[in-house]
């Protein structure tokens, strides 16, 4: 009988290519499948990234509106910039008050005395530890592009009541925060009732926005321009007032430009001046927890003859009286009416409102409110008189100027510094990842194909064994 002898080395090699061939192909293919959910990690972060804010036209509510985008007017665009003033000190926080040392004297050396001193071994001296110096806290690095504006607000003093209208300036502060030099351009909308008064380097689009030329800013640059406003005589009728300025920063080679927006208030004084009424009305400030301190009024009469009082609170959008102290009542959302029932002459009555407000109404103060105030005696005419007064909120000072936009938190944008998904060049560290993925998994299925090929090139290339005759019994 003659058979094909196949030798036991070979034989063994070709049975542990079977399992090898078997565990790469798994693995390739378990590496395939991952880069499809890393490529898809991109395109949902790209997703989320926020779009920018459209800018609104003022609508009929007192407050007006803020918006936070730039006006996307078709008028002609100013050339140049504003013309810029020295910018204001900077407020530093108050010195930490630390406790003084206390001063420490030395023990009274007692008398030297007759006796012999003891021959016994000094004690050893206490061994304090060296100070170690606390090492500087590690200061954060500027972002490549970055930009942060501030503003006062347009307060009006009594000759307000005696003019045709009030011409007043805005003074707005622009700081280039980032680490390269920019292109800085400013837009402001101002509410009804006030125009612009010749600002130079700025064109009103219409509704109430205005557009401004850029200017070339170093870094950590910081300069204020003035915005020449003119307040109507009547605009008084339409308080609370409030307003925006919005500043945008470019820099060549670095990806979409940075933008930062803050509010302004109109604050009016009491009036029109009337005889026999006062009214007062203290500002409103919401602090990091978004608690408001409350809002202080007080109504006087100062008149000959007693009166019943009455109280109105106006509030811009976003912000509401919770729960009415009792006598109050919400004639709606931004309205708040109390009635004080009778005021002697001569004496004041105050009252406390809950204010509460919504984050997006903080992160747009400064903002204003208007109180009216109202006597009516038994015999004369009623009085009335009006005021405004500011609500401040630590949220609109807390917001990081993001460098460039991208989707995080509740601000919708990210710390100073950090780049947005998709605009590295190279498609993000995601990308990276699914590429090499895809490589591996490509070069695994590459090296399984090579070992299975060679294993049956080597099975089909052998030469056979000879035949052998068994010996015949």
């Amino acid at each position: 009988m003659v058979r094909v002898d196949v030798r036991p080395g070979r034989r063994a090699r070709d049975r542990r290519a079977v399992p090898l061939l078997a565990i790469c192909l798994a693995v390739g293919l378990t590496v395939t499948a991952v880069p499809g959910r890393a490529t898809a990690d991109p395109a949902a972060a790209r997703v989320t990234s926020p779009a920018t804010e459209p800018g609104g036209e003022p609508g009929d509510e007192p407050a007006g509106g803020t918006p936070t985008a730039d006006p996307t007017g078709t008028g002609p665009l100013p050339t140049e910039a504003p013309s810029t003033t020295a910018p204001p000190p900077e407020t530093t926080p108050p010195a930490a008050t630390t406790e003084p040392a206390p001063t420490t004297t030395a023990p009274e050396q007692p008398a030297p005395t007759t006796a012999a001193p003891t021959t016994g071994a000094p004690p050893p001296a206490p061994s304090t530890p060296p100070v170690q110096p606390s090492a500087p806290a590690p200061t954060p690095q500027a972002p490549p592009v970055g930009v942060s504006v501030t503003t006062d607000d347009i307060t009006l003093d009594a000759a307000y009541w005696n003019a045709p209208s009030t011409v007043t300036a805005l003074r707005v502060t622009v700081t280039n925060t980032g680490a390269t030099p920019a292109r800085i351009r400013l837009a402001y909308t101002l509410p009804a009732g006030l125009t612009d008064a010749g600002t130079g380097g700025c064109a009103p689009l219409g509704g109430g926005e205005h557009r401004c030329g850029e200017w070339t800013s170093a870094p950590g640059a910081r300069f204020s321009a003035l915005l020449h406003v003119r307040v109507d005589g009547d605009a008084w009728k339409t308080m609370p007032l409030s307003g925006s300025v919005r500043v945008a920063a470019t820099a060549p080679g670095t990806p979409g430009p940075v933008s930062d927006h803050e509010g302004f208030a109109v604050l009016f004084p009491p009036g029109p001046p009337v005889p026999g009424i006062s009214l007062d009305a203290g500002a409103v400030s919401f602090d990091i927890s978004g608690v408001a301190s409350g809002l202080d009024v007080r109504l006087g009469n100062t008149g000959q003859v007693d009166a019943d009082g009455r109280i109105e609170v106006v509030l811009p959008t976003g912000v509401t009286v919770p729960a009415p102290p009792p006598g109050c009542t919400a004639v709606s959302a931004a309205r708040t009416r109390c009635e004080l029932g009778a005021l002697a002459a001569g004496r004041t009555a105050e009252l406390r409102l809950p204010v509460s407000a919504t984050p997006e109404a903080q992160r747009q103060a400064p903002l204003a409110g208007a109180v009216l105030g109202q006597l009516d005696p038994r015999s004369g005419r009623t009085r009335q008189v009006r005021m405004s007064f500011r609500i401040t909120a630590v949220a609109a000072l807390a917001t990081p100027v993001a460098s460039p936009p991208a989707p995080t938190g509740s601000q919708g944008v990210v710390a100073a510094g950090a780049p947005a998904v998709g605009t590295d060049g190279g498609g993000g560290s995601t990308r990276r990842t699914a590429v090499l993925l895809i490589v591996t998994s490509t070069l695994l299925l590459a090296f399984a194909l090579a070992l299975a090929t060679t294993a049956l090139r080597r099975r089909l290339l052998a030469p056979a064994a000879g035949p052998s005759s068994a010996p015949t019994e």
